[in-house]
């Protein structure tokens, strides 16, 4: 569990809350439902319009990384790359085959492969490149989904808030009516903008951390499948290794 993300969700609500009570506001004003399903349904809707369904899908199973981000692989892969240089130093390419099917991990698998297969050191690095490529569009595009949320939903909040206004024009006649269509109103404003900038431009940020991490990752595998397929001195993937390493 990510603590920090945690704790930056109760201090944006806590904030909110507090400073509503400060000001003698009851608390129970902030809780519209009409104006929470305009917002969010709204904005949901926008997003998948402008989104292919897989990822749309995507994005939202992401969410999960936020409470609990993917653990890190560095000293696992760095232990992995030692073992790989040394039996492919001591016994040859075919050797590595035996390790593509106890890793999980597709680009490891794929990397693997094109070693044992013989496949040229350039064109291994080329096409492994073009995977790590697909792979960032594939993963920048599902993250896009929170941005364009974030987009969205303040605009989506301001027509809660003249939706809510209609409602208001409508009842003039009637005083009790009024209350619940200005709070509607106001409350759309308060959702759109306070969900757009408290919780999605943050995720959208928090995600794009965690693939760039990843990318990086595999740019450094990039580096250490092309120098075990050209037999480089084991010297050169230590340094691979090392890189890897010390990556804040």
């Amino acid at each position: 569990m990510d603590r920090a993300s945690v704790a930056g969700i109760i201090l944006a609500l806590a904030g909110i809350l507090v400073g509503q009570a400060l000001e003698g506001g009851k608390l129970s004003s902030l809780v519209q439902p009409a104006a929470f399903a305009i917002v969010v349904i709204g904005t949901a809707g926008a997003v998948l319009l402008q989104s292919e369904a897989p990822t749309f899908l995507r994005g939202v199973r992401m969410l999960r990384w936020v409470f609990s981000p993917p653990p890190s692989q560095r000293a696992a892969l760095a232990r992995e790359i030692a073992v790989w240089g040394l039996h492919a130093r001591r016994d040859g390419l075919l050797s590595l085959e035996k390790y593509m099917a106890v890793n999980k991990d597709k680009f490891v698998q794929k990397g693997l492969r094109l070693v044992v297969d013989g496949i040229a050191p350039d064109k291994l690095r080329s096409l492994l490149e073009l995977e790590v490529t697909a792979y960032e569009f594939g993963e920048r595009q599902a993250v896009k989904i929170w941005e364009a949320a974030a987009g969205y939903s303040p605009t989506i909040g301001i027509l809660g808030a003249v939706l809510g206004l209609i409602h208001v024009m409508e009842n003039l006649s009637d005083p009790a009516k009024l209350g619940s269509g200005i709070a509607v109103a106001f409350v759309s404003t308060v959702y759109g903008v306070g969900l757009a900038n408290m919780f999605f431009y943050p995720i959208a940020n928090k995600l794009k951390t965690i693939v760039a991490e990843r990318v990086t990752q595999y740019e450094i595998l990039t580096d250490v499948f092309h120098d075990i397929a050209s037999g480089d001195h084991s010297r050169v993937i230590e340094e691979r290794v090392a890189s890897l390493l010390s990556r804040p």
